[in-house]
């Protein structure tokens, strides 16, 4: 549904071309918002036009490393969307710069443009006090977002999935690949798969001012499974029969080290880390409704999304008949 023009909104996404970024921006198009998408490389987001009408979604170089950046794609905006994030430092990119110092910068740009309607794009697990890297600048962007601009909206959503996801996407690769595939711990850890469109979803919602201020949501899919469920069901869809080999920690973490060596790891010891924690929505989300049923989304199934990107990891492509090898 288009908003009348009165009610539109201009709205500037940091990170606006990413997996989560361009749902959110192609909900807040489709909605008739007007739309700064905010990134590094504004010529490698031409991708995002289609998603609205002529003019409608405009590009602009932003780096979170750079304030006057921040300050100039958030002047005039009526409400900000942070998801910019990285699994992996690499370069310039490193966790403390991007997922803490970052949302702290763009809080303070808000402020200054008197901009109170801000959402942040966060994790489950995010804790200023992790020991894990990853974790920990989550936790501390969080803070320094909400300590600038109290009323600010936080979203923690659990695994991602979608067509362009980094979790099924890649084992279902190296399935395809290898004879087996590793099962950190055992594949005891519970994870709460989202889908990317739910969590757009409820980022628009914040935005349009259907979330409550001041508060941190936990969004998790409608299925609690563990990490071999993921795998016996990847599996499944794309036809192939593959050892599931249970990994202890200790090796996981080696392999981590070794691999995070690597230009593009496939692994990293926090990674491996962070599958010792559960990834699943805490009952008291659930108990407050800080969750997607709480802002009024229906939570995606797993099983309705993913054949529609997996088939093409069949052994003969995604048009053949399913056959187990």
């Amino acid at each position: 549904m288009t908003l009348p023009n009165s009610t539109a909104k201009t709205v500037t996404i940091f990170g606006g071309s990413g997996f989560i970024g361009r749902q959110i921006v192609r909900l807040l198009a489709k909605q008739g918002h007007r739309i700064r998408v905010a990134v590094r490389r504004p010529d490698l987001a031409g991708h995002l036009q289609p998603l609205g009408g002529v003019g409608q979604i405009q590009a602009m170089q932003a780096n979170l490393r750079y304030r006057w950046s921040v300050d100039r794609a958030v002047q005039g905006a009526d409400a900000v969307i942070n998801c910019v994030g990285i699994l992996a430092a690499s370069g310039g990119q490193r966790f403390d710069a991007v997922q803490a110092f970052g949302p702290r910068a763009i809080a303070e740009a808000a402020r200054a443009q008197n901009i109170r309607n801000v959402v942040h794009l966060s994790a489950i697990g995010a804790d200023s006090t992790s020991n894990i890297a990853y974790l920990r600048s989550k936790g501390d962007g969080e803070a320094g977002m909400l300590e600038t601009v109290p009323e600010a909206v936080i979203l923690r959503p659990s695994i991602l999935f979608g067509p362009e996801d980094g979790f099924f996407n890649r084992f279902a690769a190296m399935a395809g690949l290898s004879p087996a595939l590793p099962l950190f711990g055992g594949g005891h850890t519970r994870f709460q798969p989202v889908y990317v469109s739910d969590v757009a979803n409820a980022a628009v919602k914040a935005v349009n001012g259907e979330a409550k201020p001041r508060s941190i949501y936990e969004l998790g899919g409608p299925e609690q499974v563990t990490f071999r469920q993921c795998m016996e069901m990847m599996l499944e869809i794309i036809g192939r029969k593959r050892l599931l080999v249970p990994v202890p920690f200790a090796v996981g973490k080696m392999m981590g080290s070794v691999l995070g060596l690597l230009p593009k790891s496939p692994l990293t010891r926090d990674q491996v880390r962070m599958l010792e924690i559960d990834n699943v929505v805490s009952e008291a989300a659930e108990t407050e409704g800080r969750t997607l049923a709480g802002l009024g989304i229906e939570a995606t199934a797993m099983d309705v999304i993913l054949p529609t990107y997996l088939m093409r990891f069949r052994e003969h492509g995604q048009f053949a008949r399913t056959r187990l090898t």
